[in-house]
């Protein structure tokens, strides 16, 4: 038997399903908002919660993460008579255990029934072994990289080859040399293969080796990187640059971990762990045919992505000091502090480079023959005191004075004006329609929907 709670404000189907399930011998309740299912879940461990997405006080699946996060943990089914692609993959990435239409609830809904009471006594069984990570260069506590740190423990604890992907500057050589020095691996070697510099002629040789005399002016016998890696990791740099001709062979390697150095008979054997990273969506490289799918499926045995910069911008108060400390040990400074409007400069700013882009401004930051014992805005390049002076201009035209005429508008004020207004218009225009939306804007779907969530709004 389960503690299940229906959220739903169709009292008909309410209380049809609070039939059904007592009749499974289930203890059930209803509530039909959010509200109001909210505080039962405060008072009452549930064990399941069927969660409507249209409810008069807000959208359920933008609910989901603080759903489960209560007390109970409770597994969330999301029961919609609003069948959508786009909704039911947002509920399986914010935590969802099933999507299921009204039409087929009573169908579905007694199968589901039966596995989630299960996995969650088999889940408690389970006991979760605290981890500390070796992260020293990974700075970051927000939810984003909070993911990304759980899955790159779990890489850690396994020799599963590991594609991490994102755009540039994101961090993906560091998350491999941590994955790399978390692992049983990490008193061997890490060997990067950088796939874009190699030459294509140059890259057997660089990876296999050669004997001496192999080919002209090969005066000695060279190991290569693939022996070098023995016992430790193999990282495949930007993988999704390696030529088309070459990629059998790769995949052969890596498979097998088998090789002959170029002008050898003799077969050699090298025990290494495959970590990839790229910048590239190598799903559409495979359909562009410039990539082997049975090598992309080889390489993302286990994925991780990680977000943009702007995507969780929570973290660069954080960022900022870590970058200064390194930067006053490089230069034997004391440390600086940091003014309230260089963060807030910083803040405003959509980092279009991400990380590395930070770490570099901050480099600037150091050049300046002003900069004093503390970090101010006016010791950061042109381009974000212009941004922030444009934009404190803008906001004086928009928003209404006082009656002394005065305006004194947040930067966050206007920030969340602009942005409101830019997706009610991109509602309009894309119809409601979620990949529309994402075509049209240029956003990713990710940082759709975490301004979708911020605001409380929907596109269905």
């Amino acid at each position: 038997m389960a503690k299940i709670l229906v959220i739903d404000d169709d009292g008909v189907l309410a209380d049809m399903l609070l039939e059904q399930l007592a009749a499974g011998g289930h203890d059930a309740a209803s509530a039909a908002t959010l509200a109001t299912g909210l505080a039962l879940l405060r008072q009452i461990p549930f064990d399941i919660v069927l969660l409507d997405v249209q409810l008069p006080d807000g959208n359920g699946l933008e609910y989901l993460p603080t759903i489960t996060a209560c007390a109970s943990k409770p597994e969330v089914i999301i029961v919609t008579g609003q069948g959508e692609a786009d909704g039911a993959e947002k509920a399986i990435v914010s935590g969802a255990w099933s999507y299921i239409e009204k039409p087929y609830v009573v169908r579905e809904l007694s199968l589901q029934l039966t596995r989630v009471p299960q996995y969650r006594r088999e889940k408690q069984k389970v006991t979760a072994v605290p981890v500390a990570l070796k992260r020293d260069a990974i700075i970051g506590r927000g939810p984003a990289m909070r993911k990304c740190l759980d899955q790159l423990a779990r890489a850690s604890s396994s020799d599963v080859s590991v594609l991490v992907s994102g755009v540039t500057g994101t961090g993906k050589e560091r998350f491999a040399r941590a994955i790399h020095e978390n692992s049983r691996r990490a008193e061997k070697n890490f060997v990067v293969v950088d796939c874009a510099s190699l030459a294509e002629t140059l890259i057997e040789n660089a990876l296999l080796g050669y004997m001496k005399g192999a080919f002209t002016n090969a005066d000695s016998t060279q190991d290569g990187l693939v022996k070098h890696a023995h016992g430790g990791t193999l990282f495949l740099d930007e993988v999704g640059e390696l030529p088309l001709n070459i990629l059998k062979t790769f995949l052969r390697l890596l498979q097998e971990h088998e090789y002959r150095p170029v002008g050898s008979t003799q077969q050699m054997y090298s025990d290494f762990r495959v970590v990839a990273a790229t910048n590239r969506d190598l799903q559409q490289c495979v359909a562009q045919k410039s990539f082997r799918h049975d090598l992309l499926f080889w390489l993302q045995a286990y994925s991780i992505e990680l977000p943009e910069l702007k995507s969780r911008q929570e973290d660069v108060p954080e960022l900022v000091p870590y970058f200064i400390a390194k930067l006053c040990r490089r230069y034997g400074l004391e440390i600086k502090g940091v003014a309230a409007d260089f963060t807030e400069a910083l803040l405003a700013y959509d980092w279009p480079g991400n990380v590395r882009e930070l770490y570099q401004i901050m480099e600037q930051v150091f050049t300046n023959p002003l900069l004093g014992p503390t970090c101010f805005a006016i010791h950061l390049p042109e381009i974000f005191r212009i941004q922030q002076a444009r934009a404190g201009v803008k906001a004086r035209n928009a928003l209404p004075a006082d009656a002394t005429g005065k305006v004194v508008p947040t930067w966050a004020a206007y920030k969340t004006k602009c942005e409101l207004d830019y997706l009610c218009d991109l509602k309009g225009v894309a119809g409601g329609n979620v990949t529309e939306a994402v075509r049209l804007s240029g956003i990713s779907r990710t940082r759709l929907y975490q301004l979708l969530e911020k605001y409380r709004m929907s596109f269905s």
